[in-house]
């Protein structure tokens, strides 16, 4: 288990009782990604800092994997009345926009507008395209930013009976997808998006990242870290893929030793594990496909360093078709691209 987690869960109803209305963040944009290709998924295997999820063989998700199966039987449950408020064409530029806090469609879970049986399906879709401690996670980050998972709203895109098919759920600090495969060449069904409105420390439910990552930074040698340490990042939703001929930040990967190369390794698998098992596979799967973990840079940024503790809370790992943005100050914000470039 992550350190901190046990601190989180005990504290967690005094951070809700804490809670002021967050819903109007003002450093979460919005950014139009139309020409976004589509997302890869996650790692198979947990290290010790999380639970394992198993050392299943790669398979990417298909329509009969379990959220997208529950995902159909929601559409179908849908009246006409609904479809007409959350129902769009496959291709619609609404799945293809990202924002760290935005609601595709009006009705939210909670609404009387859905039934039991679809807010009830809607939560299983959750905890299917998650990992049991991812879950619980999103749980608690939803319940603390936004009073709970019920407050969040989905987005049906094309029809699970006759093609592409997906299923979204946007709202303060979470996109989600569940698409059976169904975007080509890219895990998740498209970008992801996480957070936390508490900053980046020890409180956080996302600062065992943080942690992990660090221990990267803390394996390079002097010449290595001054190269992986850098002042200003990027913009946080600049997590476009750019393919083999992109110019990437900090330190290559493959410019590493061997042992330090299987930390980074390592610390993906660690980033993945929230996420189900057949995401995870299919992007490290991709990953590999692109050259490996060789291929990724990794970049640590001074600016906005919490506690002025050295524990660098902006990160990012990036490679010709992976890009994972962490911007740990004044609270979280992660954005996720894995995608093949055109």
């Amino acid at each position: 288990m992550p350190e901190g987690f046990p601190t989180i869960q005990s504290s967690l109803q005094e951070m809700i009782m804490n809670h002021k209305d967050r819903s109007g963040c003002s450093d979460c944009g919005s950014v139009d990604r139309r020409d976004f290709l589509r997302t890869m998924g996650t790692a198979a295997l947990a290290t010790a800092a999380v639970p394992m999820l198993g050392n299943s063989v790669f398979a990417a998700p298909s329509p009969k994997s379990g959220a997208e199966t529950v995902a159909a039987e929601l559409y179908k449950s849908l009246s006409d009345e609904q479809k007409k408020a959350i129902c769009f064409d496959f291709d619609h530029e609404l799945r293809k926009k990202i924002n760290a806090n935005w609601h595709i469609t009006k009705p939210k879970i909670d609404d009387s507008f859905y039934t039991k049986q679809q807010r009830a399906m809607a939560e299983q879709i959750v905890r299917k395209v998650t990992s049991e401690d991812g879950f619980q996670r999103l749980l608690k980050q939803t319940e603390y930013d936004d009073g709970g998972l019920g407050a969040y709203s989905m987005a049906m895109f094309g029809n699970p009976d006759s093609g592409k098919f997906q299923w979204t759920l946007t709202g303060r600090h979470l996109t989600l997808r569940a698409d059976g495969d169904s975007v080509d060449k890219a895990a998740f069904g498209g970008p992801l998006i996480y957070g936390h409105g508490e900053e980046d420390t020890k409180e956080n439910l996302y600062h065992y990242q943080t942690k992990q990552t660090n221990e990267v930074f803390k394996a390079l040698d002097a010449a290595q870290a001054k190269k992986a340490l850098l002042t200003a990042a990027p913009g946080e939703s600049a997590v476009q893929v750019q393919g083999a001929a992109g110019k990437f930040p900090g330190i290559g990967v493959g410019e590493l030793s061997s042992d330090q190369q299987q930390l980074v390794e390592a610390t993906l698998k660690v980033l993945l594990a929230p996420y189900r098992a057949e995401d995870a596979d299919e992007v490290m799967a991709m990953l590999k496909a692109d050259g490996g973990v060789g291929k990724l840079h990794m970049a640590f940024y001074s600016n906005n360093d919490l506690n002025k503790d050295n524990v660098w809370d902006i990160w990012r790992v990036e490679g010709p078709s992976f890009v994972w943005h962490f911007r740990g100050a004044p609270h979280v914000h992660a954005y996720i691209n894995i995608a093949a470039k055109a």
